[in-house]
């Protein structure tokens, strides 16, 4: 993608933020995030896992939270690195996940390092978390204890036992864990002794976690290698009790800002089609009507789909407002048995069953997710279709945002994922 002035450019929902709600806390609290800055920054880490991961990390410190206000700054923030470099908007997604399920979690203070989150299910795979054993004195182990940070009165109340040192081990095997021979600690599920599944913290590099070295010969997302991490016997940090991961309406926030990542890579196909017809008039070869047909159709896309994700983050911050004005309606209920496909390509449980029409739940999720899935296979198809088979041969970052975009946007399900949006709609949630 040869349009440099263009190809740094931040994806905007909304109008360009000034200082004083720009992407980050106020001043006073936290270095404001220079957006730009942070994109030259990634063009120039293309690549370079462990150059990305200390983006990530630096990003965490200042980006926005998931209903705290400023969801579109953070939907834009991996949008805008996903333009640059899908691969790169992989990394960081996973790990601003992380800190945001940390903090909903009571334990923000733990958010330090490089983050994943392992929520995967698959064949032949189970992990378990055991209560670890008792100390001599017969007491529960340090950090066993409720941590009773969460404010009286809150939409989400505290989760059970979110102490800062391991109360339970993971024992057993996780699918589908990314760059987990890279990252320092990840948020995994697993599960219970009751029957039911829930989230811990766990420091990857602690004895007894052994990272399998994937047989990865995928063509997108080739430095994001996906394999089978083993547990034996590892402290872990329990983050809410059975369901609370599933349950907590972050889930399907975590969703949707996966959606703004694979939009931010259709914009990047977007704007390379365009300068190349650009490039074209130049050079006295004027687009013909089938192109600026295509183009059209292109713009039509992105925009309606930009200014759906803009709306969609307004209703999101909206509705927290409310939860915590009204707790008794802030939950989101799920069903951890239904089948939900994980940010890594697995299987994992917590379809969202929130109030009909909720903005927030699992069913404005998927919506979310569809419609920007649809949106950036048609902008695949429309852009390849007329740029034909020579950027695909010729120019590397082309051909790298095809390949990574075509993997990562499959951890949409298509029809199946749409099914279960016709399920919950027949229950009544829809606004139409």
């Amino acid at each position: 993608m040869n349009s440099a002035h263009r190809q740094w450019q931040p994806v905007r929902f909304s109008p360009a933020p000034s200082r004083e709600d720009a992407v980050g806390p106020a001043p006073e609290a936290e270095p404001v995030l220079d957006l730009e800055r942070l994109l030259d920054r990634v063009a120039s880490a293309v690549r370079d896992v462990p150059a990305l991961l200390a983006i990530a990390q630096q990003a965490g410190h200042s980006a926005p939270k998931p209903g705290d206000g400023r969801t579109v700054r953070l939907w834009e923030l991996l949008a805008s690195v996903a333009a640059v470099d899908v691969a790169a908007a992989r990394i960081l997604e996973p790990h601003l996940d992380a800190g945001a399920i940390l903090s909903q979690a009571g334990t923000p203070g733990s958010f330090t390092g490089s983050w994943g989150v392992y929520a995967a299910e698959g064949p032949g795979t189970r992990l378990t978390a055991v209560p670890a054993s008792a100390t001599a004195d017969g007491r529960p182990p340090a950090g066993t204890e409720p941590s009773g940070s969460e404010p009286a009165g809150s939409a989400h109340p505290a989760p059970e036992h979110t102490g800062t040192s391991g109360s339970v081990q993971l024992i057993g095997s996780k699918p589908w864990c990314s760059l987990a021979q890279f990252v320092d600690h990840a948020v995994v599920t697993a599960h219970t002794a009751t029957g039911g599944r829930a989230a811990f913290a766990v420091d990857l590099r602690a004895a007894g976690v052994t990272c399998d070295v994937p047989e990865w010969t995928s063509r997108g997302l080739r430095e994001i290698p996906s394999g089978t991490v083993h547990f034996d016997g590892v402290p872990a940090v329990p983050l809410g009790g059975d369901g609370w991961y599933f349950q907590r309406p972050g889930f399907a926030w975590g969703g949707m800002g996966v959606a703004a990542c694979w939009l931010g890579g259709a914009v990047a196909l977007g704007r390379h089609f365009e300068a190349a017809l650009q490039r074209g008039a130049r050079s006295q070869r004027e687009p013909d009507q089938v192109a600026l047909a295509a183009l059209g159709e292109v713009d039509r896309i992105l925009t309606s789909t930009v200014q759906y994700l803009a709306r969609t983050a307004e209703a999101v911050d909206a509705a927290e407002a409310g939860a915590e004005a009204h707790p008794e309606s802030g939950a989101v209920r799920a069903d951890p048995d239904a089948g939900v496909e994980a940010a890594d390509g697995g299987t994992v449980g917590g379809r969202g069953e929130g109030t009909t029409g909720a903005v927030g739940g699992w069913s404005e999720a998927l919506r979310v997710r569809g419609t920007v899935a649809a949106a950036v296979e048609r902008v695949q198809l429309l852009v390849s279709q007329n740029l034909g088979p020579g950027p695909l041969a010729f120019d590397e970052r082309y051909g790298k945002c095809m390949a990574d975009l075509s993997l990562y946007v499959r951890q949409h399900h298509a029809m199946r994922d749409d099914a279960q949006l016709g399920a919950l709609t027949l229950q009544g949630e829809h606004a139409w």
